[in-house]
């Protein structure tokens, strides 16, 4: 299977989905059990995400700079810092540690 022919399947598919998505009874989506796993599952993506990226390089588990950061960017936002601040910061402690020899 080619590069070009997957990405066609990949894109039918997607919009496949899509249409059943709009098939959908509205009643069904809108129902409270749908819509508490539908929070629950964007949470656990997301933090998937957040370990994947901040742990992840290629197939090993890596610690370096980016947990750091992690941290201090979560320490903010529990603090309640405005989100640029919380992106500075993350970047600054990364580049710092990074500049001071600790990256992969």
């Amino acid at each position: 299977m080619t590069m070009w022919t997957a990405l066609l399947v990949a894109s039918i598919i997607c919009v496949v989905l899509k249409t059943i998505g709009y098939l959908v009874p509205p009643k069904w989506v809108e129902a409270p059990r749908p819509m508490r796993i539908a929070d629950l599952l964007t949470v656990a993506l997301l933090a998937a995400l957040v370990a994947v990226q901040t742990l992840g390089a290629g197939q090993a588990i890596v610690v370096d700079a980016r947990v750091p950061a992690v941290l201090v960017a979560a320490g903010l936002l529990l603090l309640r810092a405005p989100f640029l601040v919380v992106v500075a910061a993350a970047a600054l402690t990364a580049a710092l540690l990074r500049l001071w020899g600790w990256a992969v």
